[in-house]
């Protein structure tokens, strides 16, 4: 028993040192959700993690796309409890921020037979080969909802 605790504890002092992991230079928020509690709660944990100094970066694609429409669906702009903020309003916000990023993928507006002058100022069409880089980048964390 005693070699056992030994040889135990000799495998253990040889095990390498767990480290937090460092916080991520840019959040890469993926939304494709439809239900607009799920859009205001990825765009509520955008929000922290911006006010806790990292950059911002959403794409937002399918139905979660029409949150950046200048003519949104009520779904987007309409308050939900606790705080009465809109995923649209909030989403806003996060546009706002210097360094933040929010862009619809690249075929959404044409799956609409639409142009990009339907979305809010400041949101664009991503481009995938940039998207991809943001994405991959080694100080990125991807989220997705």
């Amino acid at each position: 028993m005693k070699k056992l605790v030994l040889s135990a504890c000799a495998a253990l002092s040889f095990a390498a040192p767990v480290h937090a992991q460092d916080a991520p230079q840019t959040l890469v928020t993926i939304l494709t959700a439809p239900e607009p509690q799920t859009q205001l709660m990825a765009m509520v944990l955008a929000m922290q993690a911006a006010q806790q100094g990292v950059a911002q970066h959403v794409l937002l694609c399918g139905p979660a796309a029409d949150i950046a429409l200048k003519d949104a669906p009520a779904s987007a702009t309409s308050g939900q409890p606790p705080k009465g903020m809109s995923p649209q309003g909030l989403m806003s916000k996060i546009a706002a921020l210097p360094g933040s990023k929010v862009e619809v993928c690249a075929i959404y507006l044409p799956s609409k037979g639409a142009s990009p002058d339907v979305l809010l100022d400041g949101i664009t069409v991503a481009q995938p080969p940039a998207m991809a880089t943001a994405m991959i980048a080694p100080g990125a964390r991807v989220t997705s909802y």
